[in-house]
């Protein structure tokens, strides 16, 4: 290809030869720097040029951004591959052009654009900015865009879709990840995030329409266009309403002497909690200063993921010591999460793990609307769900109860989908949940919601206070009841997705061609699901029930002692993740035979199947 064409039309300040012997490579270069107005991601380019770095730049131009589990994630940025203004410009482009296909009042009915407040000084990045660039692209097209005018809980978008009757909406956000990172997190019209085929279908737009459109980068156009409206006061109001549908103790939160703490941990949760609290009759909980306002840089913690338990709570569970507070809600960045500590009789904490809050709010959710149904309601018309990787403890308070419970695929997109059609079909779904600390109380937000799922616990808290009772002690009654569920979930670093790949690979051919392991150590497995290649030796015509994934990799073992684990890559960041659990029958309550066997169980996993030794594994660090 040559060069570039006239230095102006790149940059009149650095003559750069754009060739690299790569024609390919020297396309995309060119392109960025054609394109690209964001001086900061362009000059990031320009530099790995003139020094030669022609591997970083195959890296950053060659590949493109695709859907996870939680929409596009990636690192700011410069590059196809990462967020910046450019890729959320042509994701946008994408999206309007397949809207346009799909929605004749596409136009009318608008979009709404929400975002959270990471940023990065060094790529002149910001999730307000990449929500700007978004709205722009639209009201460029004449489209109507609802556009909040603060940062907002991620739940805040998916409520707005459906409450606006708006034809989808885009969360700027990377939730939990590190300080690095940002995301473009897609919603559908039914306000749940969008599956497959959708998914699939808003790439290739996105691979049509790469050049940016007139108009797409004047970002002022949020603050001058008629098309623009925020929505911030009217679903702000209408959701807290929404929210007292599941508060079913109002005159008991409003006298509860009960103290609790809230971490928003740097990100958009404490005005929404504070707020919440108020909605269900209680006093506001006591913020951790420290990490109350918003700050991109997480300068309190570590990583900014509430699910890494006690160490990052820190701050929080010493403000609670301080403050006589027995019970600390952690909601992550981006407020779509819970955490939940409670104090011990020793002055110790328990932080609950999401499977251990699942059993708590599936037992509350249920009692709460057996007390409050009519009489002519049908058990057998309610639900709960949960993905396939999280506790089976609600499939057990299911069969006892006689409710139906269902699985599915990891990742809440699918839940949301799957609740939605349940919803359509006449059906009531109480709760659902991921392990990954992801709740849905009610059906007001078709996602995970950590506003409404705080706010749920605490009232829990004070109803259980009345009885004498702990959260903790009521976990143990929970399991008491309908079995212990015991489960331990952590994961391994990987940074090489050849390592990843080869490492599933072998358990697909352990013993042979396309042979399956047939035992993990001394532990015999009676069935293996791998939902990669849709294979299930459970199923008679061994194909796996739930949906194929093949663009991740996952299987799951039911072994003899009743022991169900699984192996799967993250949707969002470069970990192998194993999840187990032991699954007793009502009765069988000696929890330290259960912990000790499931530990055993997993070493001979992690021992056999991962090989961290062998194959360069990185152990979470807690």
């Amino acid at each position: 290809m040559g060069d570039c064409g006239a230095p102006g039309d790149v940059n009149s300040n650095v003559l750069v030869s754009c060739s690299t012997g790569d024609a390919q490579l020297d396309k995309a270069v060119w392109q960025w720097l054609s394109w690209d107005k964001n001086q900061k991601t362009k000059e990031q380019i320009e530099s790995l040029l003139q020094d030669g770095k022609h591997r970083e730049l195959r890296e950053r131009l060659c590949c493109r951004l695709s859907f996870g589990t939680a929409g596009l994630r990636s690192a700011m940025g410069a590059g196809f591959c990462y967020i910046n203004d450019l890729t959320v410009i042509q994701s946008t482009q994408g999206i309007y052009k397949y809207l346009e296909r799909n929605f004749s009042d596409f136009k009318q009915r608008g979009f709404v654009v929400g975002y959270d407040t990471r940023g990065q000084v060094t790529s002149n990045c910001s999730s307000k900015k990449l929500a700007k660039l978004t709205a722009a692209v639209l009201l460029a097209k004449d489209v109507l865009v609802y556009f909040f005018s603060t940062y907002v809980p991620t739940p805040f978008v998916p409520y707005a879709v459906q409450q606006l009757g708006a034809v989808a909406g885009v969360m700027i956000t990377a939730s939990h990840n590190r300080k690095e990172d940002n995301g473009y997190k897609v919603y559908w019209e039914n306000g749940a995030q969008i599956t497959s085929p959708h998914d699939k279908e808003i790439i290739k737009c996105i691979e049509e329409c790469v050049e940016p459109w007139n108009g797409s980068w004047n970002e002022n156009l949020v603050d001058t266009s008629p098309l623009r409206q925020d929505p911030l006061k009217k679903i702000c109001d209408s959701y807290m309403e929404d929210l007292t549908k599941i508060c079913y103790h109002r005159e008991l939160n409003v006298q509860s002497s009960l103290k609790f703490v809230h971490t928003s941990f740097h990100g958009v949760g404490h005005d929404y909690v504070q707020m919440a609290f108020r909605a269900f009759g209680f006093q506001p909980p006591i913020p951790v200063p420290e990490q109350k306002d918003p700050d991109p840089d997480f300068s309190t913690v570590k990583c900014p993921n509430p699910e890494e338990g006690e160490s990052v709570l820190e701050l929080s569970l010493r403000l609670a010591e301080k403050e006589g507070a027995q019970v600390v809600v952690a909601t992550d960045p981006d407020a779509d999460r819970l955490a939940v500590a409670e104090q011990k009789e020793n002055g110790c904490w328990k932080v609950f793990t999401g499977n251990e809050l699942a059993a708590l709010f599936g037992w509350w959710m249920f009692s709460c609307w057996k007390e409050n149904c009519s009489q002519d309601a049908d058990v057998s018309n309610v639900y709960m769900l949960a993905t396939t990787v999280s506790s089976k403890i609600l499939r057990a308070i299911a069969l006892k109860e006689g409710f139906h419970f269902e699985e599915t695929l990891p990742g809440f997109k699918w839940i949301g989908s799957r609740v939605k059609n349940l919803l359509d079909n006449g059906k009531e779904v109480l709760f659902a949940f991921e392990e990954s600390i992801g709740f849905m109380c009610g059906t007001s937000v078709l996602d995970k919601d950590g506003v409404s799922a705080a706010v749920v616990i605490a009232e829990m808290a004070t109803f259980l206070q009345g009885q004498g009772l702990t959260l903790a002690q009521k976990l143990v009654d929970i399991y008491e009841m309908y079995g212990y569920h015991i489960s331990k979930t952590s994961y391994f670093l990987c940074y090489d997705p050849a390592t990843i790949k080869r490492i599933f690979e072998r358990l697909r051919s352990f013993e042979g061609p396309e042979s399956y392991p047939k035992c993990c150590g001394a532990y015999s497995i009676l069935h293996v699901r791998d939902i990669t290649t849709g294979y299930d030796s459970s199923q008679l015509n061994h194909k796996s029930v739930l949906p194929v994934s093949k663009s991740s990799q996952m299987i799951t073992f039911t072994f003899q002692n009743g022991c169900v684990a699984t192996l799967r890559t993250s949707g969002t960041e470069p970990k192998i993740k194993y999840y187990a659990e032991m699954c007793a029958l009502p009765g069988h309550s000696d929890r330290s035979v259960l912990e000790e066997e499931l530990q055993k169980l997993i070493e001979a996993l992690i021992e056999n199947f991962l090989e961290p030794a062998k194959n360069g594994l990185t152990w979470r660090s807690a």
